[in-house]
This record gives structure tokens, sequence and C-alpha cells, in this order.
């Protein structure tokens, strides 16, 4: 494990949420309604529908609007480095830890904090979330003493979180603290006339970054084309497709629209195949896990882990637990079930 890159605050989105459908006005009526109540908002929808935007402007219409807003997405976190950035870490906490570090509920004290990708958050993280939101108090990694914060908390996902409630892989009073509000964004398809709106917005910002002198305009071919797609990106897609085709224009009027850029003129690339390789020898030390029944390979593998990361804290189990993703008490209990096997 490794400590994270210290981060800025996020800047306000200078971008302006457009849109003249009725299912558009509708939800940033009900976002406005829910902005200035100091409680969780959930935001629900598919890829590319302006998520982060939404987050955004839910600060900025907040009685919070003056304090920071601080984003994390947590799907570009590998597992054991996501409680360190939401929570920070102390000195010597795990590997690589050669400093103090501020997390991001420290960060946004006395304003918010967009958790984006909320639904990939680990289980013992949100284990930590969950005390924060009830008791508005965390330990830094590697530290006992609490520190009180006032966070409020906004989360964006396109998962069906109660689906993963019911799986096991969320937890259900978090995601009941989380969601005192539950904003569904709609997606592109779902907004009648906002298409062409939208995609005239952005060629003119493009034309404007290329310096033409003549705002671009759609042909009606153009134009159906638009409104005819199916937007599974949604705005974000929209808006490359659209910059693509300023760009690639050669008069004012914009007659072709590539909606799929990796169609080749010289035929469908090959995928090349991988060779097949025998599968490698155990490195020295390792134990054989394929040769052995699955419990008696788990029980191997936990072993071989925690000697490891036992052996790399110098037998401070506070940080093998941070090592292996672990909080302490599991890995106490796992101690505990292997304690003779353990070196």
């Amino acid at each position: 494990m490794t400590a994270a890159q210290d981060f800025i605050p996020s800047k306000p989105i200078t971008q302006e949420a457009l849109g003249q459908s009725e299912a558009f006005l509708d939800f940033q009526e009900r976002l406005s309604r829910v902005a200035p109540i100091d409680r969780p908002v959930l935001l629900l929808g598919e890829r590319g529908t302006g998520k982060e935007l939404a987050a955004t402007r839910l600060h900025f219409l907040s009685r919070r609007w003056q304090g920071p807003f601080v984003t994390l997405n947590c799907s570009s976190l590998a597992p054991s480095l996501v409680e360190a950035e939401l929570f920070g870490h102390e000195k010597g906490a795990f590997t690589g830890a050669d400093k103090r570090r501020t997390g991001r509920f420290e960060a946004a004290h006395n304003g918010t904090l967009f958790l984006d990708e909320i639904g990939s958050i680990p289980m013992e993280a949100q284990e930590k979330i969950l005390r924060v939101v009830e008791y508005g108090s965390f330990e830094r990694v590697g530290s006992s003493v609490p520190i009180e914060v006032d966070v409020r908390i906004i989360s964006a996902t396109n998962a069906n979180l109660s689906r993963r409630c019911e799986t096991g892989r969320f937890k259900p009073d978090l995601l009941d603290r989380l969601s005192f509000e539950v904003l569904f964004l709609p997606p592109l398809r779902r907004r009648s006339g906002d298409i062409l709106l939208l995609a005239n917005h952005f060629a003119q910002r493009m034309a404007h970054e290329l310096e033409l002198e003549a705002l671009p305009l759609f042909s009606a071919e153009a134009s159906r084309a638009l409104e005819n797609h199916p937007w599974n990106g949604n705005v974000r897609e929209l808006k490359n497709v659209v910059e693509r085709a300023v760009y690639r224009a050669h008069d004012r009027t914009i007659k072709e629209i590539v909606f799929n850029p990796f169609v080749s003129p010289y035929g469908e690339l090959p995928d090349p195949v991988e060779p097949t390789r025998e599968p490698p020898e155990p490195a020295e030390g390792v134990p054989d896990f394929t040769a052995m029944p699955l419990k008696s390979a788990v029980a191997t593998l936990e072993i071989h882990l925690v000697n490891r990361a036992l052996s790399i804290s110098r037998h401070n189990q506070r940080r093998a637990a941070d090592i292996l993703g672990l909080s302490y008490d599991q890995l106490r209990g796992i101690i505990r079930k292997h304690r003779e096997k353990l070196q």
C-alpha cells in the first residue's frame, strides 16, 4: 500500500445545466427544492447524464456554498487506498506513509463531499462512512484520536444499490443514511427537444475554440440523425460527437455525423490471439494452491498473506491490517483462527 498524493478541492464547474424538456425541468425543480435542506442526497443515473454537474449545483444552491466542495471518484482507487483517501492517515500508518495526510472528509469540513461511483466502495470503508454520517467523527488510518467534522454528503452511481444490498455488496444502513432524497437524472433519450438544443450549444462552443468566423449549422439530414440516435452515452457522448463533427466540417453547414469513430475504412481490425501459456510454477515460498481442496487453499492463502503482512509491518497488527485491506478486528479474527500455524 502506498500513500496517495495530496489533492486540491474541486473548483466550481462553470458549465451550466441546459435543457427545456419536461423531464429536464422536473429534475432541476426537484434539485432546487432539496439543495437548501442540509441532508444527504443520492444521485442515480446512467453514465454521461451529468451527475457531477448536478452535485455541484446542489452545493452552490445550498447554505454551504461558501464552504469547500470536495470530490472523490471512488472507482478510481484501489480498494486498499479508499480508507486513507477518505479519512487521511498518520505518518507510518502503512508502507509509504512518510507524513500525515488529510483525507477528503476533513478537507470538506463545513462544506460538501461528493462521492462519485459510491457503489464501488469496499465494505470496510462503508462501515466507517456510516459512523461519520451517524456521529460526525472518524479516526485517521493509524490513529485512535477522533476528529469531528460537519460535512454534507452527496453521492452518485449508475449501479443498482438496492440490488447490491440484497447481494451483500452494499450496507443497507448506509444506503438509508445517504438517501434522504434520491434524484434520478433523466437519460438524454427521454429529454424530448433537448438534443438539438444541446448540439447547437456544443457546436457553438467548439467553433469558438477553433476560432471559426461563422457559427456552424446542422443540415436537416444531420439534425434527424442526431435526434434519432439512441445516445447510450448521453450528454457526454453527444458532446464528443458534435465537437468531432464541427472539427471535421469543410464549411459552415454540418452534413456528416460520425457516431462511431472506431469504424475502419479498411475493414475490421483482427483481435490478436494471445498465445496459450502453461501455468507458471509457484514462486519459491508460495504454496501451490491449485493442488489443494478449496477449504485448504483458502486457509493456506490466509496464513500466507497474514504472515507476509506481519513481516512487512514488523508485527504491527494495525499496519498489517491496513496492508491487507482489513479492519483491525478482522485481522485479529484471522490470527485467532490460525494462531498455531502463524509464524
